[in-house]
């Protein structure tokens, strides 16, 4: 039950803090706060130039600059650190690489001198290239990402966080209905996911739940599992993988003793269909039971 969140401005720290407080329910949350973007390279956008109009990300420019941003976020209460490094340049433009290498490279530096991973946003392939030899943990989405590339995220052991829901998304938004031909948004992230699984590449499930209704988060492994990964290797993906990846191995993410008593009780086996995530009868959170929607003794009568 860890999730990694992108927060409107710092209200995912504050967040953070409550759910490990106790004072509201919540998943064990990691904070990314607001993600770094270049000038120009973020929306909302189409306004008059005159008007700067708040961002939910934070602009920073040259190696001083995106120094000083990881500075800030990390005293803000980042346990990540998120940059776009791409992102489309005006309204209707595809995208293109934003930050330089060398901003990058500043980037990763900052933020593992503090003892921070670095996750970027990137879909095209100089941006994640980029993004992988300035070191950071993760690429988030990766669509457009070459073999050339996806054997450089091998060897340089980064991990891919697909988001294949929030592309079948998008194609839904566009108008496309399951049923007919693939959507170009859905080859591609189906091309994404064979290549990178032929390439070896370490695959986290990250499914960027808010471009869809969050609750609809099961969609990322059945779609994981529709485009070539085992039901077991997706499920891995979603647990021990990723608390692999967000550094919390220790743990979390296996059933064992010594480890935190986060659990999901199911009505099926997703080892054998992964829709059956869906059909959730309890849910136990550090060893107490947070969600439980089994009968009661008067409704079965017993």
């Amino acid at each position: 039950m860890l999730r990694l969140a992108q927060g409107a401005g710092y209200a995912d720290v504050a967040l953070r803090d409550a759910v490990a407080a106790g004072i509201v329910p919540g998943p064990r949350i990691l904070a990314a706060t607001r993600a770094l973007v270049a000038t120009g390279c973020y929306g909302p956008s189409g306004f008059d130039p005159r008007w700067d109009v708040p961002k939910g990300a934070q602009v920073a420019d040259g190696v001083d600059g995106v120094r000083r941003a990881v500075r800030q976020q990390i005293a803000a209460g980042a346990d990540w650190i998120k940059v776009y490094a791409d992102y489309r340049r005006k309204r209707g433009a595809p995208s293109t690489p934003t930050f330089s290498s060398v901003e990058l490279e500043a980037i990763v530096d900052e933020a593992s001198s503090a003892g921070l991973p670095v996750a970027a946003h990137a879909s095209t392939d100089e941006a994640i290239g980029r993004a992988v030899l300035a070191g950071v943990k993760t690429i988030e989405h990766g669509y457009h990402a070459s073999d050339d590339v996806l054997a450089l995220m091998v060897q340089h052991e980064v991990v891919l966080c697909p988001t294949l829901s929030a592309s079948e998304a998008m194609a839904r938004y566009s108008g496309w209905t399951p049923g007919e031909p693939e959507h170009p948004r859905i080859e591609t992230a189906r091309g994404l996911m064979e290549r990178a699984l032929a390439a070896g590449v370490t695959i986290a499930c990250g499914s960027d739940a808010g471009v869809f209704a969050h609750g609809d988060n099961a969609r990322e492994i059945e779609l994981m599992v529709a485009y070539g990964m085992t039901p077991a290797a997706a499920l891995r993906a979603a647990t021990s993988g990723a608390a692999q990846v967000l550094g919390r191995a220790l743990d979390r993410g296996r059933i064992e003793t010594g480890y935190v008593a986060d659990l999901v009780v199911l009505g099926a086996d997703p080892l054998r269909d992964p829709a059956a995530l869906r059909q959730v009868v309890l849910v136990v959170q550090g060893g107490r039971i947070v969600f439980d929607a089994r009968p009661t003794a008067g409704a079965t009568g017993k």
